[in-house]
Parts: C-alpha cells; structure tokens; sequence
C-alpha cells in the first residue's frame, strides 16, 4: 500500500454536506461524480496528498442509503492506494483478508477499486485503489 488516498464519508444530502465541508476544510471541493453502477453519487475535496470523499447515495437500494439509515452520516470506509491492485489483492487474501471483490471495478475518481470485508479489518470497510492506466481503460 502507497498512501491513504481518501477517507469515504455517507452524507445524507451532498448539497448540504458540501457546504459544511468546504466551510470546515477552507477550500471548496473540486469534482462532483456519479457512480451508476454503485447508485452513488460523490464529492472529492483534495488535502495535501489524501482526499476527503462525500457519498450521498442515489437510490434506496445502494449499500450508502442501508450504510445510512442504519448507523447515521459519518466515516464509511477508508481507501488506500496501490501500486496493482490485482497483486495486493491476492496478497490480502493469502493472508486470511475476505475480499468483497473477486476483481475489481470501476469507481469514482477514475480508479480501480475493491473493498476488504469490515469483519476481517477491526470492523473497518477498507477500499483498495488504483489509478486506471490505459491498458486497463
């Protein structure tokens, strides 16, 4: 693993989390992004070398919209960037880690991404990413 790249927060209302965020961190948030496929949408604010990403989901159905309506707004998961994504995840695995992921998919922020299972991380949603390079378009 490289670096924390963000930490994933379910917000209720994007707008209104939006507006506290940038009055909190100083600065406005530079992407919003819809992730059709996950029923989410999000916003990036970039500090120093991490980001801070907001989900609000788009859909009853969506794993933020269950996230939320049984533990509240607040912290989500938290990402972590790698170098191949393919690789670490078969490492985690060789080490017992339950991966939610057989392969891993397109997210936000043009990333690959998967997720660790909370149940095999001290109850923490642990995301994998990795930056989309070409080849993998």
């Amino acid at each position: 693993m490289i670096r924390l790249e963000h930490i994933g927060i379910a917000v209720r209302s994007l707008e209104d989390s939006n507006e506290l965020f940038e009055k909190l961190l100083g600065r406005p948030h530079y992407k919003i992004e819809e992730v059709a496929s996950e029923y989410v949408k999000t916003s990036f604010f970039k500090i120093g070398e991490s980001k801070v990403e907001l989900l609000e989901a788009t859909s009853p159905d969506s794993a933020i919209a269950k996230y939320v309506a049984k533990r509240g707004e607040g912290i989500h998961h938290v990402a972590f960037e790698v170098e191949d994504i393919h690789a670490e995840m078969e490492r985690l695995r060789s080490e017992g880690f339950t991966l939610l992921n057989e392969q891993p998919k397109r997210g936000a922020d043009n990333k690959l991404v998967c997720f660790v299972h909370p149940k095999s991380a001290n109850g923490v949603l642990i995301e994998l990413c990795q930056e989309v390079r070409e080849e993998e378009g």
